[in-house]
């Protein structure tokens, strides 16, 4: 039996390729320089549907013709993924210096927030490109100037949109989220499997409980109900 058809994975974040590897697919990874500017007026929907989809076509090169490796299946499907930390309309992305980091933090705190995190998946059997955008609200705790500044001191922040991560238990900053907690960590896995599905790929059944086990949270998503999937 010929191995199956594999997925590449526009990034090179070990949270991202930790979570895709929940699907049961065989995945490839690789860096994709993508602009990520937001447009005039660009809403932040829209901002990360467009990065997530620039990212998977900005790929396409990477598929070369001939047969797989020995023992490896064809890579078939590109899939892209941008998240960002939305307050109100400003989009928060990933902090330049630690004074950055340190205000994010502060502007956060206390209150309720959104992450949004957009999807895509190219098919490169037919060219279709079909994308998704996930919403999880997140409510911060009330931590302190001198939690911030130990928190900003470990480096932690310096890679993540809004300046945290939610799965760091030393910080710990989040007091609830109300959706998807895999897509707070920048990828939401059942959003994604919706659209893979769609696209001809059989990510495995039992994703609900392979996340739940993964990242010791309720899984939100609606995989394998995949008509009831919001897109935005």
């Amino acid at each position: 039996m010929s191995a199956p058809e594999g997925l590449l994975l526009a990034s090179q974040s070990p949270r991202r390729r930790e979570l895709i590897g929940l699907l049961g697919l065989p995945v490839q990874t690789a860096a994709a320089e993508v602009d990520e500017t937001p447009l005039p007026g660009e809403a932040p929907a829209a901002y990360v549907r467009r990065l997530a989809a620039a990212k998977a076509q900005a790929l396409t090169d990477a598929f070369t013709p001939g047969p797989p490796p020995r023992g490896r299946g064809a890579l078939r499907w590109i899939v892209g993924a941008d998240t960002a930390v939305v307050d109100g309309e400003d989009i928060l992305g990933k902090p330049v210096d630690a004074a950055e980091a340190a205000a994010m933090l502060r502007r956060l705190r206390g209150r309720s927030h959104t992450v949004m995190t957009g999807v895509a998946v190219l098919d490169t059997a037919t060219g279709r490109l079909e994308t998704a955008v996930e919403r999880t609200t997140v409510v911060m705790r009330a931590y302190s100037d001198a939690e911030i500044a130990a928190y900003v001191a470990s480096g932690d922040p310096m890679d993540k949109a809004g300046a945290y991560a939610i799965q760091n238990q030393a910080f710990a900053p989040v007091a609830r989220i109300e959706g998807c907690y895999a897509n707070v960590v920048g990828l939401p896995l059942c959003a994604l499997a919706c659209l893979l599905r769609a696209a001809g790929a059989q990510p495995a059944e039992d994703l609900p409980a392979r996340c739940r086990r993964a990242l010791g949270q309720p899984c939100e998503g609606t995989f394998p109900e995949c008509g009831q999937q919001k897109r935005v």
